[in-house]
């Protein structure tokens, strides 16, 4: 299975019940469709379709890791942000990092490889996922980033996306 919606009802949460969790707490967005993207490459192939011009925007890629000891991190970055894996694990304080599998990616935040995403927290905070996210999202003022499926794009205001946050309790953890 991919991580488009065509597979959403296999997911513990699909990408139509998060919207429909969203749009009853109020939080707003702009939905985009589009081919399924999975690599920061593709998405900036087709993120002209709908960014907006001019907008103060943050486009992101996220890094589902685990430490030695076996706990779960999402990692949110701007997409151009370079990543050193052993860097990062020092700059949180958890030593070594390597990417999670497949099935830990499904079974902690509820999502499949190449739609991983914030909103995946909803699934994340109940099964102790940590949440860091790039301290230039506290700048910006709209996030773009898939929710729960590949090929459709979300383009949410910081302030609604911190609002999710604080409605499913999920700490976000700013990284410089």
């Amino acid at each position: 299975m991919d991580a488009s919606s065509a597979f959403q009802d296999t997911l513990p949460l699909s990408s139509d019940a998060l919207l429909a969790q969203l749009d009853d707490w109020g939080l707003s967005y702009r939905l985009h469709t589009h081919i399924p993207l999975r690599t920061v490459e593709e998405s900036k192939a087709v993120e002209d379709q709908f960014m907006v011009p001019g907008e103060n925007a943050l486009r992101l890629k996220n890094l589902y890791l685990r430490d030695k000891k076996k706990r779960n991190y999402l990692v949110t970055l701007e997409q151009s942000r370079e990543i050193d894996l052993k860097a990062l694990g020092a700059e949180l304080g958890v030593g070594n990092l390597s990417f999670g599998s497949a099935d830990r990616l499904l079974q902690n935040l509820g999502i499949r490889p190449g739609a991983v995403s914030p909103l995946a927290m909803i699934n994340g905070v109940q099964n102790n996922v940590r949440f860091f996210m790039d301290a230039s999202a506290q700048t910006t003022d709209v996030i773009y980033m898939h929710p729960l499926v590949n090929d459709r794009t979300v383009a949410v205001a910081r302030d609604d996306l911190m609002a999710f946050f604080d409605r499913i309790g999920c700490e976000v953890t700013w990284l410089p």
